[in-house]
């Protein structure tokens, strides 16, 4: 979908959401999503829908509590953790890769303490219901998941189905896994290394940022190749689910190139 633009304030509106619904790429080990129409046009004069299904797909923001006892839920996050200036940054990654807190330091724009970071790799392209988007995918690396916590960053977002490395889940050989047979193998043999000596922690980047309170975004998608290393104002909220450990959100970029709008005091005139 092409950007928005506002006709009276030549605001720019940038989808960076993947699609949502019937036949949405899950992740290996979740169920399928389920809808069902429980009233009809034809038959009631009005459609209603049902679903059902995990938070944990799509574009959708980690809270805390997703692998933190006791931590914050999704409403309990503060807001202005999901608006605000921030970065997309172009850190093209191949199969398995690690984002490296090299690769963050030197990247443009220049990363600034409440940022919100999205990071894209390339695999936004890749979205859809195989083995080269979930199973081959890059991750953040434990080295750049601390980075970004003592750079003091607002949440971090990525192109990814997991902002993990899929050696680092249970996908391959951590907690109940693997739950993809051919991941461990496939790795030994394309590397001639050993994933769990390679990959030791267990989503060690979801829980360095979780930990920190820092709110995780995975499957960044839509347009974001149109806004590649360009600084912006980003939005993305949850629903106020106050023990929510994952939530769909609207991730969308905003850009006002005049430089004159400003937001309205909400005073009375």
């Amino acid at each position: 979908m092409p950007s928005v633009i506002d006709p009276v304030t030549g605001l720019q509106l940038i989808e960076l959401s993947n699609t949502w619904g019937y036949n949405t790429p899950m992740f290996p080990g979740f169920d399928d999503m389920k809808f069902e129409r429980i009233s009809r046009h034809g038959s009631h004069g009005v459609m209603t829908q049902r679903f059902t299904c995990v938070f944990h797909a799509s574009t959708h923001v980690n809270a805390p509590l997703h692998l933190v006892p006791g931590g914050a839920g999704v409403g309990k996050i503060p807001m202005d953790r999901f608006f605000g200036t921030g970065v997309v940054l172009n850190i093209p990654k191949g199969k398995w890769g690690l984002v490296t807190d090299s690769d963050l330091a030197n990247a443009k724009p220049a990363i600034k303490a409440n940022d919100i970071v999205i990071i894209v790799t390339g695999w936004h392209a890749k979205y859809s219901d195989s083995k080269e988007y979930f199973g081959y995918a890059p991750g953040l690396s434990k080295s750049a998941a601390q980075w970004l916590v003592k750079k003091k960053v607002k949440s971090v977002g990525i192109d990814t189905a997991d902002i993990d490395h899929p050696l680092a889940t249970s996908l391959a050989q951590h907690r109940n896994g693997p739950l993809v047979k051919y991941l461990v193998p496939e790795y030994r043999k394309a590397t001639g290394r050993d994933p769990k000596k390679d990959h030791p922690e267990w989503r060690i980047a979801h829980r360095t940022l979780l930990q920190a309170g820092i709110p995780t975004i995975e499957g960044v998608g839509g347009d974001v190749g149109e806004i590649l290393g360009k600084r912006c104002t980003l939005q993305g909220f949850p629903w106020n689910w106050r023990d929510g450990d994952a939530c769909y959100v609207r991730l969308v970029a905003m850009f006002d190139p005049s430089g004159a709008l400003r937001l309205e005091s909400g005073r009375r005139k």
